[in-house]
């Protein structure tokens, strides 16, 4: 890596550093550290969503399925938006009334404490497996890209994300991943600006001849709906249900509008994160898309299309503007992380011990951990990295379930809920090894543990009511 890319990286890297330092002292209280006061900008929560959910492997992927493909992956985010307006009706409403810090205050609230922390158990076990994974993942990733080792990948992202996180709390991870949003964005728009240089072609002969080979198709409309995710009804489907369970129960991004001024705000930065994911997309597929007629379709291993084209046809300093891009859609999904993981630790299991230094102490531990399950897996542990990125459609739809039946007015039995649970998390290792696809997963966990709670509860209540 030439050292003018490195110095670009190093200047990101430090910036992050230096502004998450200078902001410690805004934290006066554990709700500051975890909330911001909630006072933060809706746009700058809206950006801060949108760099959350987008992972390294979504910067590097996506461009990859336009290359080998088409558009078909847009379907996902008009099905992304659907979601987030279900979030914004029936579940945004709901955390502001309550005045929480933790999302699960309100099964604790409704359900009783035991419930809170199972919600909360939940949810802690799938973020950290998730993100301990995809961190991993991640620092291959950047392992390829820049030849640094595996460890120092690790450890550079890992350390440098910890300081500005620990410092700052979530108003500093905020305002970074909203700058780290923007400067990947914008790497994007240079890769879609450098191809097209290459090209050397008028902007409508390059859209009509990608048209001309079917790569900007969009709506797949051949499949089955039960075992083709990306059926254009699965994967719209799919979406909602994705997006509901992802942004209206995962706290991790339920938090960064809770830290809004009020619930108008909320909304709009939970319904506008939406648009501008789909508009994301939108970019990352055209540079595939491109990517394919500048390589002349050459046979590039699966998701290193956009890796060899920053290697090989970047620019110096260009590079490390795109490196820096992928260092930062690494160290936003990091950060926040962190950040709900010790959230939810301090308000759902130690209520009586919310102070600053414990919750720095918390998120340094949640931080350390990441760092390990990074560090103790490797490539060759395939089935556990599966595992792990697809844990959130396993447990998902449990959590939705559990929060729709919340709203219900009617009491339910503990018995009748905790069957409710293992049900919905059976089913979806049922329907996964059953081959159907995983767009499915989510919609079916949430009916069958309301139906399942809904109908043992009925039968508990029948039983008790005819032996009195």
């Amino acid at each position: 890596m030439h050292w003018i890319d490195q110095l670009v990286i190093l200047f990101f890297l430090l910036s992050f550093s230096i502004y998450g330092i200078w902001q410690a002292k805004s934290n006066k209280s554990s709700g500051d550290y975890f909330l911001a006061g909630k006072n933060l900008p809706w746009p700058v929560a809206m950006l801060s969503i949108v760099a959350t959910e987008t992972s390294v492997l979504t910067f590097i992927s996506i461009p990859g399925l336009a290359y080998r493909g088409d558009w078909f992956f847009l379907q996902l985010g008009f099905g992304y938006i659907i979601g987030r307006i279900l979030v914004s009706i029936f579940l945004l409403p709901q955390y502001f009334q309550a005045g929480i810090v933790s999302i699960y205050e309100v099964i604790g609230q409704r359900f009783g404490e035991v419930f809170q922390k199972i919600a909360s158990l939940i949810f802690l076990i799938t973020r950290v497996l998730a993100d301990g994974v995809r961190f991993l993942a991640t620092a291959v990733i950047v392992q390829v890209i820049t030849g640094w080792s595996l460890f120092l990948a690790v450890m550079i992202i890992g350390v440098v994300t910890l300081i500005y996180t620990l410092s700052g709390g979530i108003k500093t991870v905020i305002w970074i991943d909203s700058i780290q949003f923007i400067l990947y964005l914008f790497g994007g728009l240079v890769s879609i600006a450098i191809a097209i240089n290459y090209l050397e072609l008028p902007f409508f002969d390059i859209i009509t001849n990608l048209s001309s080979l079917n790569k900007l198709r969009i709506f797949t409309i051949e499949g089955n709906v039960l075992y083709d995710p990306y059926f254009f009804l699965s994967a719209i489907i799919g979406g909602i249900f994705l997006s509901f369970s992802s942004h209206g129960i995962d706290h991790m991004m339920v938090q960064r509008v809770l830290s809004t001024r009020n619930i108008e705000s909320a909304k709009k930065a939970m319904i506008g994160s939406g648009i501008i994911v789909l508009f994301q997309f939108t970019i990352f597929l055209f540079a595939g898309s491109l990517i394919y007629l500048v390589t002349n379709n050459m046979d590039i291993q699966k998701d290193r299309e956009f890796t060899y084209f920053i290697v090989n046809f970047l620019p110096k300093g260009v590079k490390g503007l795109l490196l820096a891009g992928v260092l930062s859609a690494a160290m936003s999904t990091l950060s926040s992380s962190v950040n709900s993981l010790a959230s939810s630790t301090i308000t759902d299991w130690f209520k009586n011990k919310q102070s600053i230094k414990t919750s720095r102490l918390v998120s340094l531990a949640w931080g350390i951990i990441l760092i390990m399950i990074a560090l103790v897996f490797n490539e060759s542990n395939t089935a556990i990295i599966v595992v792990g990125l697809q844990i959130a459609s396993f447990t998902y739809g449990a959590l939705l379930g559990l929060f729709l039946l919340s709203k219900m007015k009617r009491d339910f039995s503990s018995i009748s809920l905790i069957s409710g649970l293992l049900s919905s998390l059976l089913v979806v290792f049922l329907l996964k090894y059953s081959g159907f696809a995983w767009t499915t997963f989510i919609g079916a966990a949430v009916i069958l543990n309301i139906a399942i709670t809904l109908l043992t509860d009925s039968i508990i209540k029948f039983i008790y009511n005819s032996n009195r």
